[in-house]
């Protein structure tokens, strides 16, 4: 069972992203906003996924997403958010997000799409890069 934490700023939507996770099998080991200390706190936990709503899609809040790259580098990080422009997606993926959730929260996609993002993961390792 993978350990997840769920960072976003409205506690609602941490609350039905948890349910959506946990009705899903996974061990949901923390929430937090998205405060400087509530990221520290995530990241202590060491969970192997991260759903985060950074809040935007300023340098602001990419600087949120290098604070858990930097703290996690081998979690799995999705996104979450209610819009998804092509920029934010390149800007994400360039900066070490393996996926997207959208609000509102929609269960079978959740989990279809941090099973998708896993077992791509998992093929990548499996398989000798050829440089």
């Amino acid at each position: 069972m993978l350990k997840v934490v769920v960072i976003d700023a409205n506690a609602i939507s941490r609350n039905l992203l948890t349910s959506v996770l946990v009705n899903g099998g996974f061990d949901v080991i923390g929430d937090s906003n998205t405060s400087t200390a509530g990221l520290a706190a995530m990241v202590k936990l060491q969970p192997q996924l991260v759903c985060v709503d950074l809040g935007g899609s300023d340098e602001e809040a990419f600087g949120k997403l290098a604070t858990i790259r930097d703290g996690l580098p081998k979690a799995v990080v999705f996104l979450v958010s209610a819009k998804f422009d092509a920029a934010t997606v390149q800007t994400a993926m360039e900066r070490g997000v393996h996926g997207f959730i959208v609000k509102p929260f929609n269960a079978v996609n959740v989990l279809g799409s941090i099973r998708k993002a896993i077992i791509k993961l998992a093929q990548q390792h499996r398989t000798p890069s050829s440089v």
